[in-house]
């Protein structure tokens, strides 16, 4: 990208379910946008689940890592720092309506003559208008490794209701250590943590179209509307309005 003269640059990237690139930076920023599937990005400052709809854009040099819910096509327009109008220090969340998304895929033309490429980016500048609000879940893992083994079988299983004494005479340890090592390494209680990995989870079944209640039970929920009513306290909003476009 570096010896380019265009100030948009688009790279197309097939994903298979559940693979990851990981941890890295750029010098330019970054729409991390997927065309097809579902994308989940880890930044310093949280996760976020992207569906077609949106996208999430990442300052140059901040580390991500871009992970696929199932098979996705990462499509991401790169926007060279000094051209691009827009600076925002934060990722920040945008919609991606269809007037974008058919830009991107004429950026991505390798033969665009420039007076049309140069058109085509000023128009892509002018659609980037963040999503309010769109929070990211952070999910910090802990470092011991008792409670590393407890959090990555919840991550591959959100819905196994264990407490933390089960969880404890699986992996040596007492509920009341786990408990003080979940708070001490992640910042946040056992069960405000379990909540955030239950949240990435469900928003990944959402993006791909779950129904509510089906992602409910899939997430350890009994019914939609207790996790409704978790979900609306995370986000501000319901399960079933988060990736409507507005």
């Amino acid at each position: 990208m570096s010896k380019t003269r265009h100030g948009v640059v688009v790279g197309s990237f097939p994903m298979a379910a559940r693979s990851k690139f990981e941890p890295h930076r750029h010098r330019w920023h970054q729409l991390a946008w997927a065309s097809q599937g579902v994308v989940v990005v880890e930044t310093p400052g949280g996760t976020w689940v992207l569906p077609p709809l949106r996208a999430l854009w990442i300052p140059g040099g901040v580390p991500h890592t871009t992970g696929a819910h199932d098979s996705a096509v990462l499509r991401s327009p790169y926007l060279r720092p000094e051209t691009c109008p827009i600076d925002w220090a934060e990722p920040t969340v945008i919609n991606v309506p269809p007037l974008l998304r058919e830009l991107i895929v004429h950026l991505a033309e390798p033969d665009l003559p420039d007076a049309a490429r140069a058109r085509a980016e000023a128009v892509v500048y002018d659609l980037l208008e963040p999503v309010a609000p769109a929070r990211p879940v952070n999910v910090p893992l802990p470092a011991d490794e008792r409670a590393l083994r407890v959090a990555r079988a919840l991550i591959a299983d959100p819905a196994d209701g264990r407490t933390l004494e089960g969880w404890g005479r699986e992996v040596g340890a007492s509920g009341r250590t786990l408990a003080r090592i979940f708070l001490t390494e992640t910042g946040m209680s056992f069960g405000r943590w379990r909540v955030q990995v239950r949240l990435v989870a469900a928003l990944g079944h959402l993006a791909a179209g779950v129904p509510v209640t089906t992602v409910a039970h899939r997430v350890g929920y009994g019914t939609s509307s207790a996790f409704g009513a978790v979900f609306r306290q995370a986000f501000g909003e319901s399960p079933a309005s988060y990736f409507r476009v507005t």
